[in-house]
Order: structure tokens, then C-alpha cells, then sequence
């Protein structure tokens, strides 16, 4: 199962994201997080320090080496230069699973607080004026894109704020997206966005309300956003302290609130897994992309990498 967490800066996605992480882990789940932000905190929220999570491999400084490793023996993808963000897998391609040796993982996934992380990498000075962070988010889009992942497997992604998901795609590569929201009305006007995105695809999402301190946080809530606000997390002491830096163990977070990660839980694996439906807005995804400038940037028609006999989902990788 693919998990987006989304929201405004500072709504506590991140957070809430890292808490999801280690919930499953401790319910000894196969877990691999992955900080798609610009922000890089992710690290740090599951309980690394600084100087440890500034030392993290970065997927976006092995893309080449990622999509040599992705594309295989696929007859359509002449070479690994070919390959861009929204490239779908085919019959040739390598196909990952949550839990397994590749020399991907092997490159850029570390543990941290007990959790297999991968990052993207920060945004750094020398990227200034000549680098856009979609490149970057480009290395997960693969790794999303040839994710075979099974029902009883997590992939949970701590997305970048705002609405850069929407360039390419990239947010129909979910089971299930997790909006936090806080009780506001600009994180509310946030979860209108996203809302309007994920139903036009049949994206499902859930709202979880965050930094909720009483009746009237979670009326406003529900009359903002309806059936989707499927829990809230109340204030929390063991919140601060996690973000002042003093990640505790997680059987001392509040027992309401690590109440909320089982709701949650709960409501992803009931989450069908439509592979039909991620193979088509691949497939949509990419022939727009390459339309629109990776045509032109590759000097040659990148649709027909599109293989239109291949499903992806786990049988599939079974077959591979």
C-alpha cells in the first residue's frame, strides 16, 4: 500500500507521517518511508539527529543509476537516458517490493529510528537558479511508478507542500492520501485543492485533523471537509517534545492519539489496491509528459516506452 502525506506547511504532515511509520513498524509490517519534501525532516522526526540525517544518500544524486536498474531488458526503453520521471514499467522493466535486496535500497536506504528511509535529498545552495526540485521528486516517481507492493506492505511518503504533485502525476501513485489539516481556514482551502484532484481520478482520501483542541476545532473541521475527516490528533505534549528534537518512545505518545494511527491504519488496509487504474493513469501521465517537453527533451517519441499489454501490480512481479 502506496501512503501520501500532504498538507500546508506546518500543519504537522511530516510528524504525523514519521508517527505512521514507526506504528507499523511496530506492528512488525514491512515499511519504507520516504521524504519527498523540499524540507527534509523526515530524518529528523523519526528520531535521527542532524549531523546523521544531513550524512543520508540522496535518490536524486543516483537517478541515472536508479533508472538503469528499473528499466531492465524492456525492449521499449533503449537506454537508461531515455528514461524520464513518468516512465511506466513494462514486460523487461525491474519491479520492486517493500522489503528486498536491490542495489537501489542498498544505495539509498538507511535505517532510521528503527525505519527504512529513502530521501530525495535538500535543495542545496549550488541548485539555486539552475535546478527545479521536480527533478528530484522525479527519482520517487520511479521508484513509485515500479513499486509492486502487496496489501500486507507500506510505502509512506512525506510529500512536498503545495500542489507540485499535481505536475506530473505524481498523485495518482497512491492507495490512499493522507491530508492533514488543521482546524484553519487556509489549511482547509489546502484540502479543497487536493479534493478536487482526487476525485477526478478516484484518488481516495482521508483528513486527518491535527492540533485539535476541543468540540469547536472538530465542528469546524467536519463542516469544511464532510466524510472525508476520518480522525484528529489532539494536542499533544509528545508532539512538542518530537519537534523540539526529543523523539520519546512511541508507547508514550498519548494513548487517544496512538489511537488515531490504528484508525489509520485501519482505513489503508481496507484501501483497495486498483492496479488497472495506476497502470492507466500511468500510462495517461506519461504520453502528456512527453507531449508537453520530454519528447523534445530526449529528441525522439517517448510513448512508445508505453507497453500496453503490461499491468503492473504483484503479479507481475511474480512474473518478472
Amino acid at each position: 500500500m502506496k501512503i501520501a502525506f500532504v498538507g500546508k506547511g506546518g500543519s504537522g504532515k511530516t510528524t504525523l507521517a514519521a508517527l505512521f511509520a514507526r506504528h507499523l513498524v511496530a506492528g512488525d509490517r514491512p515499511v519504507l518511508a520516504i521524504d519527498a519534501d523540499i524540507n527534509q525532516h523526515l530524518a529528523v522526526a523519526l528520531g535521527a539527529g542532524e549531523e546523521a540525517a544531513a550524512q543520508l544518500p540522496a535518490l536524486g544524486d543516483a537517478l541515472p543509476a536508479i533508472k538503469e536498474y528499473l528499466r531492465g531488458d524492456n525492449p521499449r526503453i533503449t537506454s537508461a537516458a531515455e528514461m524520464v520521471k513518468t516512465t511506466p514499467p513494462g514486460a523487461g522493466s525491474r519491479l520492486l517490493r517493500v522489503a528486498e535486496d536491490n542495489p537501489v535500497y542498498e544505495r539509498c536506504v538507511r535505517e532510521m529510528g528503527g525505519v527504512r528511509l529513502a530521501v530525495t535529498g535538500a535543495f542545496r545552495e549550488e541548485d539555486l537558479g539552475v535546478a527545479c526540485y521536480h527533478l528530484k521528486v522525479g527519482a520517487v516517481e520511479l521508484l513509485l511508478n515500479h513499486m509492486a507492493d502487496g496489501p500486507a506492505e507500506y510505502v509512506v511518503v512525506d510529500m512536498t507542500a503545495g500542489a507540485d504533485s499535481f505536475a506530473s502525476g505524481l498523485f495518482t501513485r497512491f492507495d490512499r492520501t493522507v491530508l492533514v489539516c488543521e482546524p484553519t481556514v487556509r489549511s482547509v482551502g489546502v484540502y479543497r485543492q487536493y479534493a478536487g484532484y482526487a476525485r477526478d481520478y478516484g484518488v481516495a482520501l482521508s483528513v486527518v485533523g491535527n492540533k485539535v483542541e476541543d468540540t469547536a476545532d472538530v465542528d469546524f473541521l467536519r463542516e469544511h471537509v464532510g466524510a472525508d475527516l476520518l480522525t484528529w490528533v489532539s494536542r499533544s505534549a509528545y508532539v512538542r517534545r518530537a519537534e523540539r528534537g526529543i523523539v520519546g518512545a512511541l508507547d508514550d505518545l498519548e494513548p487517544a492519539n496512538r489511537a488515531v494511527l490504528t484508525q489509520l491504519a485501519d482505513a489503508v488496509d481496507a484501501t483497495p489496491q486498483d492496479w488497472e487504474a495506476f497502470t492507466r493513469h500511468a500510462h495517461e501521465f506519461h504520453r502528456r509528459n512527453a507531449h508537453a517537453w520530454a519528447n523534445e527533451r530526449a529528441g525522439c517519441d517517448l510513448t512508445a516506452q508505453i507497453d500496453p499489454d503490461f499491468v503492473m501490480g504483484p503479479v507481475a512481479r511474480a512474473l518478472s
